[in-house]
């Protein structure tokens, strides 16, 4: 059973990773549509800045660059299996800034109603494993 749900953990957080890219990307719709949180770059970066006040928004959009390329290589090498542990860490740090931001500069309730700290605490414990069935990991290691 272990090992099924390490493999649903894996692509929870993948997929989690990815659809929000793919989101700010304008990938699934335009902003204002059903299920769509951004729409385009431009409103991510606005929201990524509202969560770095402290930053001009140029910088926010480097760092919300940085983020998203490190949320899709990370998302990826979860589904896949690739350096999972690795990508875990990662991902949990990733996470944990969200976040750390989110309830500084979005109120105490934003990083619970998105369950961004469960997402970061599953993440370290996805780190935790010492064996990932399923995955890339697992067919080079035998």
């Amino acid at each position: 059973m272990k090992n099924s749900f390490q493999l649903y953990l894996r692509l929870a957080l993948g997929i989690g990773f990815i659809l929000p890219v793919m989101d700010r990307l304008g990938m699934l719709g335009l902003p204002g549509e059903p299920n769509v949180g951004w729409g385009n770059w431009s409103n991510f970066v606005d929201y990524t800045n509202s969560l770095m006040p402290y930053l001009s928004r140029t910088v926010a959009n480097v760092l919300g660059g940085i983020a998203s390329v490190a949320e899709v290589v990370f998302g990826i090498q979860l589904i896949i299996g690739y350096k999972t542990k690795y990508a875990a860490i990662g991902s949990g740090f990733l996470t944990l800034t969200f976040a750390l931001s989110m309830l500084f500069f979005a109120g105490y309730r934003s990083p619970f109603n998105y369950s961004v700290f469960v997402c970061s605490a599953a993440a370290f414990l996805l780190s935790a494993i010492e064996n990932y069935k399923w995955s890339l990991d697992d067919k080079l290691n035998n």
